[in-house]
């Protein structure tokens, strides 16, 4: 078994990564429904800690409505800068909500607006009733603090396994994989 922490990896590259120029929030993730029919969708994480990964949305969105059925997902960043990949495989939950609290305070006033304006993954007929419940929210938090809708905040995906991959010459690219056990994370290595 490893001492290495997949997560402390993790950080450091991002770290790095970052300092390049290179946004490392972004992340596909893939979800099923109860039935097994798949689904992807680029989501942003916006923290990382001994946890896992966190990112936000609209729980009534479809990727919200899978997770609920199906609490199995996966994470896929690809930096081309460093040309490297890393896949978390776990099951969600939902954070605290006090945590969703602190993180929605912080992000733009119109970003808030439009969480409160957008009923995610619905049918929309028109582009113009949007804008408009976007005016009317607007209007009625005038002034005001912005509050988290209670139907929108953050999932965590808790990791069971962790692959770093990273590309080299002549497609010999290392793969470094973490599982997860009772008493720690064991490593191993994959044929590229």
């Amino acid at each position: 078994m490893s001492t290495a922490d997949p997560i402390e990896q993790y950080l450091d590259a991002a770290k790095r990564t970052r300092a390049e120029g290179v946004d490392t929030a972004p992340a596909v993730l893939g979800t099923a429904d109860v039935t097994g029919r798949p689904s992807v969708r680029v989501v942003l994480i916006r923290h990382v800690d001994s946890r896992g990964f966190v990112f936000f949305t609209n729980y009534g969105s479809r990727k919200a409505r899978d997770m609920t059925q199906n609490p199995r997902v996966a994470l896929c960043q690809y930096w081309p800068t460093r040309d490297e990949q890393i896949r978390i495989e776990g099951t969600v939950e939902l954070i605290d909500p006090a945590e969703s609290d602190t993180y929605f305070a912080g992000r733009p006033r119109d970003s808030q607006i439009g969480a409160w304006a957008s009923d995610q993954s619905q049918p929309l007929e028109a582009r113009e009733i949007l804008e408009k419940r976007y005016k009317e929210i607007e209007t009625k938090f005038d002034g005001g603090p912005v509050l988290r809708p209670p139907f929108w905040g953050g999932f965590r995906v808790m990791p069971e396994q962790i692959e770093f991959w990273y590309g080299r010459p002549g497609r010999l690219h290392e793969r470094e994989l973490f599982t997860r056990t009772p008493g720690g994370w064991n490593t191993s290595w994959l044929f590229p």
